[in-house]
C-alpha cells in the first residue's frame, strides 16, 4: 500500500535543473519555493544509484565486551532505581547497593554481548553504515509549469536578497 501523497512511479514532467550533489538540488527547491511555486508539483529524482558502505571502526572481542559492559551498567542502574530502594518508611537499608547493581549489570551486559558476537554467523571485523547515493539529481516539475518554475527561481532569488 502506497502512503497518501507519494507516487509509486517516476514523476511525469520536465527536468528544470540537474545537479551532481543532493544538497544543491535541495537548495534549488528551497529557492523556487520561496518564489511561491507549488510544493506538491516538485520532485527530486536521483539517477545512477549506487550503494556506498562506509567503514566506521574495527570490531573485536574487547570492544564488544566494553560496549556490553557500558550498556549493562546503565541497565544495572535502572534496576537499582526501580527495585533497589524500598518505598516503606520503616525500611532503612536498601535491597542491594548501587555499586553492586552497576557491577552485576556490567557483567551480564559484557557476557551477553560477547556470547552474541561469538555466535554471529556473519562475523565481520568492522562496523559500517551504508547509504544509497545518486550520481545525478534532477528537479522535475510538470511540463506545463516549467516557465512558472523559472519565474519562481528568479523571485526566490530576489526574496533571498
Amino acid at each position: 500500500m502506497t502512503p497518501v501523497g507519494i507516487a509509486s512511479s517516476l514523476p511525469n514532467g520536465t527536468a528544470v535543473a540537474d545537479f551532481s550533489n543532493y544538497l544543491e538540488a535541495v537548495a534549488y527547491v528551497d529557492r523556487i519555493l520561496r518564489g511561491n511555486f507549488p510544493a506538491t508539483a516538485i520532485a527530486i529524482v536521483g539517477t545512477n544509484l549506487s550503494t556506498v558502505e562506509r567503514v566506521r571502526s574495527r570490531i573485536n572481542y574487547s570492544k564488544v565486551a566494553i560496549n556490553g559492559a557500558m550498556t549493562g551498567s546503565w541497565l544495572g542502574l535502572l534496576v537499582f532505581l526501580i527495585f533497589g530502594t524500598s518505598t516503606e518508611p520503616s525500611a532503612t537499608t536498601p535491597l542491594f547497593s548501587l555499586g553492586s547493581a552497576i557491577l552485576v549489570g556490567a557483567g551480564f551486559g559484557m557476557l551477553w554481548q560477547v556470547i552474541r558476537f561469538s555466535l554471529a554467523k556473519s562475523k565481520r571485523s568492522f562496523a559500517s553504515g551504508s547509504l544509497v547515493v545518486a550520481s545525478k539529481y534532477e528537479v522535475v516539475v510538470p511540463s506545463e509549469l516549467t516557465s512558472e518554475a523559472s519565474e519562481a527561481f528568479v523571485r526566490g532569488g530576489q526574496a533571498e536578497a
